[in-house]
């Protein structure tokens, strides 16, 4: 077998449901757009208010690291039983195929990538509250 793999191999395509408890919030969209530029998401769409749709390139990035990058970016990952599982399942089966292949992610660089994209889609400047004249000191 040569070290090269096929693209049903390599490239996943998965659900990440989320839980929402507010019903005007629409994490599916946001998630959609941090992840749209993430190294090794091909694409992401937003099904329904609270699921994505996403394709991603296991070489590169896992569902466990993309579930919780968003965790830690404050979205609510749906935690019911069977959802739970089927995560669960998904991870195993994941990092066995990565052993397999032998290969292996770096879970910090991988984060770090996420982290840094959702950085550069805020805005940035002065927020500040206060008037000018009272944020100069000198």
């Amino acid at each position: 077998m040569t070290d090269s793999l096929l693209p049903s191999e390599e490239l996943k395509q998965r659900e990440v449901r989320f839980c929402t408890f507010d019903p005007a919030a629409k994490p599916a969209r946001d998630a959609a757009q941090l992840l749209l530029n993430a190294p090794g998401v091909e694409t992401v769409q937003a099904l329904t208010r609270d699921s994505i749709h996403i394709h991603y390139k296991l070489c590169q990035i896992s569902l466990q690291i993309i579930e919780e990058s968003l965790a830690e970016l404050g979205f609510h990952l749906d935690n019911s039983l069977l959802c739970r599982m089927r995560r669960a399942l998904i991870y195993y089966c994941e990092e066995t195929e990565l052993a397999n292949m032998g290969r292996s992610h770096d879970k910090a660089n991988a984060t770090l990538d996420v982290f840094i994209n959702s950085y550069q889609q805020r805005r940035h400047g002065c927020r500040d509250p206060h008037p000018k004249h009272l944020r100069n000191h000198s």
